[in-house]
């Protein structure tokens, strides 16, 4: 086995050799974050979508621009307002007078990157629109399916505080993200950088290509390969099946939780983690890798009771409990 982990270690190795290249171009556009720039490449290599929430103006927007500058693929913004159809995602079908027929024109969502900022701003019915693209990695227009494009990543963006004009996102869209992003101000030191590097009125910073996208498929097939030991695979099961019924592994929380984590979160958080290894250059997943991202899988997917909110409880201070109690293999 140790050589087979060997072996798994070196490919990683080779096919992770773009990621310095890939985090040095996003940091000369992207001061401080770092953070947000590790989980958009786990996002972008687990295949899996990101939801961003974050006050306005913390460089949300700016880090997925440029990440799809840096790989050179086609970037889509869809900016969500409470008037949006779900045409004006998808696309739909013209009439045409002088053949009779009808031709499809492709909305903005058939791109690799896709920017849906502020989606709780949107009515139910577009937000359901991306529903199909994000799970399916298709879209229906009229009687046609369409396929999208790979690499193909929605990264939504909502802000925490203002509510008016807003929409909740249903669960069953909430769950279709892989992880969801809780981004914070940067400090001190890091915003005197941002000053000086942003307060001008041109000539401001851009990110180059330098990352094909091909790259970014054949690091996928090797992150599948990336070795879970069945004590690691273990561990996330009773991860996840402790925000279901903390009882049974004697977590005092079931009180505080409405709906525990799904299997899609089970998923996830493997995936997420062996992209998270591979960042470091590993070809195994220790259950660190588990911790370490798994509150950005499970904060999205565990509804928390009306009497965790009278306590001044989250999900993720229920979480964090379980990480904390949960025995580690």
């Amino acid at each position: 086995m140790n050589s087979g982990i060997s072996a798994i270690n070196e490919e990683v190795q080779k096919a992770a050799a773009f990621v310095p290249t890939l985090f040095s171009e996003l940091n000369k556009v992207v001061i401080g974050q770092k953070y947000l720039v590790e989980r958009l490449a786990i996002g972008l290599l687990a295949n899996g979508h990101v939801l961003l929430e974050g006050v306005p103006g913390l460089a949300k927007t700016l880090s997925v621009k440029s990440l799809a500058a840096c790989l050179n693929v086609k970037f889509a913004r869809l900016q969500f307002t409470p008037d949006m159809l779900p045409a004006d995602v998808i696309g739909t079908q013209i009439y045409n007078p002088q053949s009779g027929g009808f031709t499809t024109r492709f909305g903005p969502i058939f791109a690799h990157l896709v920017l849906a900022d502020e989606i709780n701003r949107a009515p139910a019915k577009v937000q359901s629109a991306l529903l199909e693209a994000m799970q399916e990695k298709q879209v229906t227009i009229g009687d046609n399916s369409y396929r999208l494009e790979e690499p193909f990543l929605v990264l939504a963006t909502q802000n925490p505080i203002e509510q008016e004009g807003t929409y909740p996102l249903p669960e069953a869209q909430v769950d279709r993200f892989m992880l969801k992003l809780k981004i914070g101000y940067p400090t001190r030191e890091e915003e005197r950088q941002i000053l000086d590097l942003m307060a001008r009125t041109s000539g401001l910073p851009t990110a180059s290509p330098v990352v094909e996208a091909k790259t970014i498929l054949a690091a996928r097939q090797v992150i599948n390969d990336i070795y879970v030991d069945d004590k690691v695979k273990d561990y996330i099961v009773d991860l996840v099946c402790a925000t279901r019924d903390p009882a049974k592994y004697k977590i005092n929380v079931k009180d505080f939780i409405q709906l525990g984590a799904s299997p899609r979160a089970t998923i996830s958080l493997t995936l997420a983690a062996k992209a998270y290894a591979f960042l470091k250059g590993r070809g195994y997943v220790t259950p660190q890798d588990v911790k370490s991202i798994g509150m950005d899988v499970l904060r999205h997917r565990v509804a928390i009771t009306y009497e965790a909110e009278a306590e001044d409880k989250t999900s993720e201070t229920v979480i964090q409990k379980i990480f904390d109690e949960l025995p580690v293999p």
